[in-house]
């Protein structure tokens, strides 16, 4: 797991601020509604079985998850798997206070696809990077794929 933590952190790294600008609008507008029962049961099971982790300080800002100015890392609990079709990383945080899951897709045709999403509030941005360029995904798009990815992490969930 500290392989895909390491990847992970990476890949997280590359996106600047630059590229989530914290001012720009991050929620998707208009949103269906989202699977809260889903999102619960993979933040419970990460809360009890994932693996210890962090995301940056840098990462945060840029999606727009709040921390103390004295935060350099934020705890998490995580989770990933690998597969023939792609690389997914799914992160809760350690904290309670803080409501937020980021889900990672890295597919094997180099596009990486990013989630953000609280249980209260369900997918909150959604993210593409292809080929350098980060990009929003259109909300229907973005909606649709989350739901898939959800999916992906039920079945999973349901598995342990």
């Amino acid at each position: 797991m500290g392989g895909i933590r390491a990847v992970f952190l990476s890949l997280l790294v590359v996106f600047s601020i630059q590229a989530f600008p914290a001012s720009s609008p991050g929620r998707l507008q208009n949103a269906p509604a989202f699977d809260n029962l889903t999102l619960a049961s993979i933040a419970g099971w990460l809360k009890r079985d994932g693996r210890e982790g962090w995301l940056g300080a840098d990462v945060a800002d840029a999606v727009g998850i709040p921390r103390l100015a004295t935060e350099d890392l934020l705890e998490a609990r995580q989770r990933g798997f690998r597969d023939d079709e792609a690389l997914r990383v799914v992160q809760r945080s350690a904290d309670e206070r803080r409501d937020f899951l980021l889900f990672m897709v890295q597919r094997t045709d180099g596009q990486v696809f990013f989630y953000l999403a609280s249980v209260r509030e369900g997918l909150k941005g959604a993210f593409v990077s292809s080929s350098g360029t980060v990009s929003r995904l259109e909300p229907l798009e973005a909606q649709a794929l989350f739901q898939r990815e959800l999916r992906f992490w039920e079945s999973r969930v349901a598995v342990r």
